[in-house]
């Protein structure tokens, strides 16, 4: 006599205790789902949840105007060197002819560049591309850029 879900000694082997464990989880399964779909809800939001979301959104716009404060557009490179000391010159007589011109050194290994203002255009920049071409005759270039703008 072959004994299938239990050993021949009346024990439960394995198989016959996960399957009562299946059928247990699938009737849970069924009286929970059960429950889940015979639900009507109805949600009453609290008037206060509109202020506060209000209140969020103030906060988000003060937060992020910093971000808004940089946009794409161009600056004027007057030096490209390997020499700090030249590039630095160059700037302190930036800040000395041009004040208006805000100038930015950057160093991108063995290189330093230099570069000045912040245009929205290349219109915008092309009067002063002209004026620094005179005063720095080994050549500027315009170059895409993120630019600082003020805000409104």
């Amino acid at each position: 006599m072959q004994c299938k879900h239990t050993d021949c000694t009346g024990r439960k082997t394995g198989i016959a205790k996960r399957t009562k464990n299946m059928r247990f989880i699938f009737i849970l399964a069924l009286i929970y789902n059960g429950g889940a779909y015979a639900q009507d809800s109805l949600i009453n939001r609290d008037p206060r949840v509109d202020s506060l979301i209000r209140k969020q959104i103030q906060i988000n716009e003060i937060t992020t105007r910093d971000s808004r404060r940089n946009i794409p557009g161009y600056r004027i490179q007057v030096a490209k060197s390997n020499d700090r000391n030249q590039v630095f010159a160059i700037k302190t007589k930036i800040y000395q002819s041009y004040p208006e011109l805000k100038p930015y050194l950057i160093y991108q290994p063995p290189n330093y560049k230099l570069n000045v203002g912040n245009f929205k255009t290349p219109e915008e920049a092309a009067p002063y591309m002209q004026k620094l071409g005179i005063d720095f005759p080994s050549g500027v270039y315009l170059v895409h850029d993120i630019i600082e703008v003020k805000p409104d």
